[in-house]
């Protein structure tokens, strides 16, 4: 299982984030993941661990944004490290995506990127 939390709207998305992977932390405790962005290059954080671990490393000024994604992964493929927490991207780090379960076309689609 996983637990996957986005916000699109006025309010700083970052506590609202957060609230939402605290509330979702039974559905993954492995590792979690942060995405934000304002219209800058986007700031990504992914962590190893609980939530609590997340979120201490986490400077809210600079996940100042309106929009974002979180995941929390309980894993089940890979390790449970920060290298296989969400939210993944692709090389040139303009897409951020998280999902549940496992990606079996990944090489096609990795290639497509």
């Amino acid at each position: 299982m996983c637990g996957i939390v986005t916000y699109l709207g006025k309010q700083q998305a970052l506590p609202l984030l957060l609230e939402g992977l605290r509330r979702l932390e039974y559905r993954g405790y492995d590792s979690a993941g942060i995405a934000v962005m304002d219209g800058k290059p986007i700031r990504l954080m992914k962590s190893a661990g609980k939530i609590s671990e997340l979120e201490a490393r986490i400077d809210p000024v600079k996940f100042e944004g309106t929009a974002g994604i979180a995941h929390t992964r309980w894993a089940t493929h890979g390790k449970p490290n920060e290298a296989n927490a969400h939210p993944h991207f692709c090389c040139q780090k303009k897409i951020f995506l998280v999902h549940n379960g496992i990606i079996e076309n990944y090489l096609p689609l990795l290639r497509e990127l």
